[in-house]
């Protein structure tokens, strides 16, 4: 199987993993949303929200690492999963004790609390079961993260039409996220064995001062991440209360789960990125140049589809009580949008050694994001902070594409241009046809402008040849990966026309 290939190949097993538990996760927010009502189910996201934060002291960067570094030498996949399931006791054991003294210095009801040591707890098992996730990346075996995805995502299903049936409390139905992720963590472990290697607990202190001397950089970026993510929910909590959470998280569960596109892309993606970065810089600059042209022909239509529909997205999922939901969904979808296409550029940064460039990004616009909370929140609400995360991630999106033109890994002016003047065409004939047909039902106005977004896109030559000659390559066994590789080596300009 060749490099293309093996890229198809876990990039569809992924889709189908993130696609299934997109469903899943989509019912079980419906039922739960609707079931505890916009106050009910601000304390949950509050919850998450919170514990989240502090969720990224569970791995401080061990996981993109552990897949960086096993993936150019299978051999070391036992000594990694034993050091790193040791330093994660520790770490989880210091978060789950911060979480506590902070909620507990906070004025927060008695079952809010409960709720927040329920989701901690839930934390705990799912940073066990993310390292066992990046042992699967790293050898390519991402069937296996699939299982264990799907597996968890009808464990939840199925708690919460239990607790929903029964008309069980909200800290029952946090206890579904622990008893699910505990399970999972059992399941990861079985495959672990079957599959790969043993888990064992190993202490190696030279090799932990090395591991995280060369991770802090993935998890100080991980920080940030969690602060930008997460800490406007909480900010939102503080000053208006739980119902507005219910709102403002309603929109943003919805544009959180579009994530999932470019997450298993570059899953996909990263362990080979992190190869031909030692074996092929021009196999990697034509993976990387393409896989930004693919992510700005994704985030234009989602950003323009999901605007025109939201009300109807919100409508059907959530109801009447989460009409405001709306506007936050129309503003958060372009921030995703341009979440999209800084990925490309996060993932090349991680996977040339430079992950350093992301943290310092990710640092500024996270600062950036509190900053822009404080100022509109007071003000705007929820809005303001929906307005906070579209400034904030288009920052992030400019300054990392500045860092790549001076690490000499940037697209030209011309290309760009190129690509957003295609997308744009072919999303604005969409957008036409969306307008005049709006009255139809969502299940075929999606598909249906979808596919005159990609007909239009191939007619004026936004998808090209060499683009239907990589689609058939993921295809049909037609090269060997050296051929793969001897090709790429070439300088070659794939990202023109």
């Amino acid at each position: 199987m060749n490099t293309i290939q093996r890229i198809a190949k876990n990039v569809a097993v992924l889709t189908i993993a993130e696609i299934t538990t997109a469903v899943i996760g989509l019912f079980f927010i419906m039922y739960v949303a609707r079931y505890l009502g916009a106050e009910g189910f601000g304390i949950l996201s509050f919850a998450l929200a919170f514990t989240a934060i502090f969720g990224v002291f569970t791995d401080i960067g061990l996981n993109p690492l552990t897949t960086r570094e096993v993936v150019r030498n299978k051999a070391l996949a036992p000594k990694y999963l034993g050091n790193i399931t040791g330093l994660k006791i520790i770490l989880t054991t210091v978060t789950f004790g911060l979480i506590v003294l902070v909620i507990n210095l906070l004025s927060y009801p008695d079952q809010t609390k409960n709720i927040v040591y329920l989701i901690a707890l839930f934390l705990v098992f799912n940073a066990f079961s993310t390292t066992f996730y990046s042992i699967f990346q790293a050898h390519e075996r991402m069937e296996f993260v699939t299982l264990g995805r799907i597996f968890n995502g009808v464990l939840l299903l199925a708690g919460a039409l239990f607790a929903v049936g029964q008309g069980l409390s909200i800290v029952v139905l946090a206890s579904v996220y622990l008893l699910a992720s505990a399970i999972t963590l059992v399941f990861n472990g079985i495959v672990s064995i079957w599959k790969f290697t043993k888990p064992r607990i190993e202490i190696d202190f030279g090799f932990w001062k090395e591991t995280i001397k060369q991770a802090w950089p993935f998890g100080l970026a991980g920080v940030f991440t969690g602060i930008y993510f997460w800490l406007d929910s909480v900010m939102l909590s503080f000053m208006k209360g739980d119902e507005v959470v219910g709102w403002y998280s309603a929109a943003y569960r919805l544009v959180f789960a579009l994530t999932v596109i470019p997450g298993v892309y570059f899953t996909s993606v990263f362990p080979v990125m992190s190869r031909y970065y030692v074996t092929s810089r021009e196999s990697l600059r034509l993976i990387y140049e393409k896989s930004i042209k693919y992510m700005f022909i994704l985030a234009v239509p989602i950003a323009i589809g999901t605007t025109i529909l939201a009300d109807k997205a919100i409508m059907l999922i959530f109801g009447l009580g989460y009409s405001n939901s709306i506007i936050a969904l129309q503003i958060l979808v372009w921030a995703v949008a341009f979440f999209f296409i800084g990925a490309g550029f996060a993932r090349l940064f991680e996977s040339s050694n430079k992950q350093v460039i992301v943290t310092m990004v990710a640092g500024s616009c996270a600062l950036l994001n509190v900053v822009l909370n404080l100022i509109l929140i007071p003000k705007y609400s929820y809005i303001g902070a929906s307005i906070a995360t579209l400034v904030a991630e288009f920052a992030t999106l400019a300054l990392l594409l500045l860092w790549s033109s001076k690490i000499g890994y940037g697209i030209s002016g011309k290309k760009l241009i190129n690509i957003l003047t295609n997308t744009l065409a072919a999303g604005l004939v969409m957008c036409g046809f969306v307008f005049v047909l709006q009255d139809l039902t969502v299940w075929a106005l999606v598909p249906l402008s979808a596919l005159l977004y990609f007909i239009v896109l191939f007619i004026i030559r936004g998808i090209d040849g060499e683009d239907i000659l990589l689609l058939k390559q993921m295809v049909l066994k037609q090269q060997t990966e050296t051929d793969i590789t001897e090709k790429d080596s070439k300088p070659k300009d794939f990202t023109e026309g």
